[in-house]
């Protein structure tokens, strides 16, 4: 099952680019994807059977994420969840960050809201921590500004997945005049949780890094 995660990921987006490069009626086959990348990538944990230890700091630090976008609810995009996501990838690994990112979606969303948003939402977090594990077992994580420039990237990559699931889902007629117009009404809230993230980053990386990592070796947990 872990060997199917790296496919299950990159699936999504290829799927949202080929419906936005041919526009055509995309939605479902594109639910479909991510609600399979989201079942291979939470059944690698369960068909593992990993001890408590394991998985227990990644859905800590999802709650934590949870209710600190709660918090942070009145300021828009501004909000601690994906910088927290971030770290628990690079300081765990990558399928504890995949981990963090998800649940912490799909937590907060018991105050925000349900709806067909929550699993793209799941996936988007949960991609950002998956791929901060791997930059950081690669070596690209090592300081405050790596950090905080993966968390500015990272936040941009999020609003552009999530613009996808909004164009190929409601956006109609679909063209590229539509996919411009829709990118642009976001790039200021885009903009903003980037900066979020990068500051946020900035601010833990050091403190909030030594901590997870010391846990880690001190309970022997896996990648």
């Amino acid at each position: 099952m872990q060997k199917l995660e790296p496919c299950a990921l990159a699936a999504v987006p290829c799927v949202l680019v080929l419906g936005l490069w041919f526009q055509g009626p995309w939605a479902l086959l594109s639910a479909v994807v991510v609600f399979a990348a989201l079942g291979i990538m939470l059944a690698g944990w369960e068909t593992s059977t990993p001890a408590l230890r394991q998985f227990l700091p990644a859905v800590s630090l999802a709650a934590l994420g949870a209710v600190g976008r709660m918090l942070f609810a009145a300021v828009p995009d501004v909000k601690p969840l994906s910088a927290i996501v971030i770290l628990t990838g690079a300081s765990l690994g990558s399928r504890s960050g995949f981990l963090c990112g998800a649940l912490a979606a799909l937590v907060s969303n018991l105050f925000f809201g349900q709806g067909s948003w929550t699993p793209w939402q799941m996936y988007a977090w949960g991609l950002m921590g998956y791929m901060a594990g791997i930059w950081a077992k690669h070596g690209w994580l090592r300081t405050q500004n790596q950090a905080a420039a993966f968390g500015f990237v990272a936040a941009l990559g999020f609003g552009l997945i999530m613009n996808g699931y909004t164009l190929v889902g409601f956006v109609r007629p679909l063209s590229w005049a539509s996919i411009m117009a829709t990118c642009a009404a976001s790039l200021a809230f885009d903009l903003v949780h980037g900066v979020a993230t990068a500051a946020f980053l900035w601010l833990l990386w050091d403190s909030w890094g030594r901590v997870l990592k010391r846990f880690k070796q001190r309970y022997g947990l896996l990648e």
